[in-house]
């Protein structure tokens, strides 16, 4: 999961949300215990979805078309294309409207948490709210957008080109790994929020 996922599984609490977002801006045990109880929550919780993620029998069938060229950057490369496929879901977004509502919120929760954006996330946050990102998510022209950004700060990632060709070429087999991962993650997180 990337942004929009994130984001999407945070239960309705603006810190957790906070943290959920900031969660790979955060190094150490010192600094994750600096933060509120609320945006620890949410590092926490993003780091179990990851996790989550990464084991889950969907995420390591759709890492297999990725992998012959992008190695070790087959998983990271499934964060964006899972978001393009939330961003259609009609589960949860049932027009776009409605990503478009539940972006100006995440991004309103981060600015009223902005004292507890690490330097390395508040570097970009400003372009993700004036590209709208979140949205972005939506056309596959933000997916692309997003690929070629990791491309630029992935030292040893082959051009993003090749996994924008494969994505549109396995789009539907993706979209069924996507659904069955998303259904797993909705359930995992309302066990995790709840321990």
């Amino acid at each position: 999961m990337n942004y929009l996922g994130h984001a999407v599984l945070s239960p309705g609490d603006r810190q957790i949300l906070t943290g959920n977002m900031i969660a790979d801006h955060v190094k150490g045990r010192l600094a994750l215990q600096e933060l509120p109880d609320g945006i620890r929550k949410g590092i926490l919780l993003h780091r179990a979805i990851d996790k989550f993620t990464d084991e889950h029998p969907a995420t390591q069938r759709a890492k297999i078309w990725f992998r012959e060229t992008y190695g070790l950057y087959a998983g990271p490369i499934l964060d964006p294309v899972y978001d393009h496929f939330l961003a259609n879901d009609p589960k949860h977004f049932a027009a776009a409207e409605d990503l478009l509502q539940f972006s100006a919120e995440t991004y309103a929760a981060l600015d009223e948490n902005e004292a507890y954006l690490p330097a390395g996330f508040k570097a970009y946050f400003s372009h993700m709210k004036e590209y709208n990102w979140l949205y972005g998510y939506r056309n596959v022209q933000g997916l692309k957008n997003s690929l070629a950004g990791m491309q630029r700060r992935a030292k040893y990632m082959p051009p993003a080109d090749e996994a924008y060709q494969i994505f549109i070429s396995r789009y539907y087999q993706l979209a069924q790994c996507y659904y069955e991962l998303m259904d797993d993650a909705v359930r995992f997180v309302k066990v995790a929020v709840n321990q």
